[in-house]
């Protein structure tokens, strides 16, 4: 299977080295197309893929076809592959709020589309994608899919109408935890602690927090009373965290969020 990218930033790199670092395809079945010149010519010497010149000769030489550009791009870029694209090919698109409705009347034709929400850690082989098909994908196809996402993280079948909810939740996301580490952070400089050593005690606090969610199975209450003691230190910064709405704050922020992705 030939694999295409139309954009060659983050998010296409971050795809293209998993596939790679896994051996779910070869550099010779990967071609990459980027307006920017530099951007397309950094995922050639860093990846080996073949680039071409321009989206339609991108669409003719490709079975799988991803769209990593940024939304407000979308319907020039489906105008110039739309009538080279054929009902074979998938399609593949990562943006928020095209919806596959939204989709499939731009290709003016019965195409086969997934969208797919994966979110930054996806660079670390850590990455969470959400995925959602329309009629026209066969369970095999998905599975091939399903190949390509494995190889930068988890990812989950879920509901198209869930979709906003999972750019909230998961493609925004880090954006929120990394404001939560620098403010740590610098908590722990106030402390008196080097900045350098400051980010690592509080990444790793994150990263293994995180990983006792996932790996226990256990409420994050229910962790989160583990560590709170009797009139201890853990409980005082709690209260102090609900007195000034953290957990609201987070809410309303997320709920931001998908709304600004339903309007997108």
């Amino acid at each position: 299977m030939k694999i295409g990218f139309i954009g060659c930033g983050n998010m296409a790199s971050a795809i293209i080295g998993g596939i790679l670092k896994n051996g779910i395809y070869a550099d010779t079945d990967i071609y990459g197309m980027d307006l920017s010149k530099e951007a397309a010519q950094r995922a050639h010497q860093k990846y080996n893929i073949n680039i071409v010149d321009s989206d339609a000769e991108l669409a003719k030489q490709v079975d799988l076809l991803v769209l990593s550009v940024k939304p407000q791009y979308y319907e020039d870029v489906i105008g110039n592959i739309r009538d080279f694209v054929t009902e074979e090919q998938i399609i593949i698109t990562i943006a928020p709020g095209k919806t596959l409705k939204w989709l499939r009347e731009e290709f003016a034709k019965h195409v086969k589309i997934v969208r797919a929400m994966p979110n930054t850690p996806a660079q670390v082989g850590e990455g969470m994608t959400a995925l959602c098909t329309n009629a026209y994908v066969t369970d095999a196809e998905l599975e091939s899919v399903k190949k390509i996402f494995s190889g930068i993280g988890k990812y989950e079948i879920v509901q198209e109408d869930l979709m906003d909810t999972v750019t909230a939740v998961s493609g925004s996301s880090p954006a929120y935890v990394f404001m939560m580490i620098e403010a740590m952070a610098d908590a722990a400089v106030m402390g008196g602690m080097q900045r350098a050593q400051a980010y690592e005690f509080a990444a790793q606090a994150v990263a293994g927090s995180a990983k006792m969610v996932l790996e226990t199975g256990r409420h994050p209450a229910d962790l989160k009373d583990m560590v709170c003691s009797p009139r201890g230190t853990t409980i005082e910064a709690v209260k102090v965290l609900e007195e000034r709405g953290f957990r609201s704050a987070l809410i309303e922020g997320m709920c931001a969020c998908m709304d600004k992705a339903a309007k997108m």
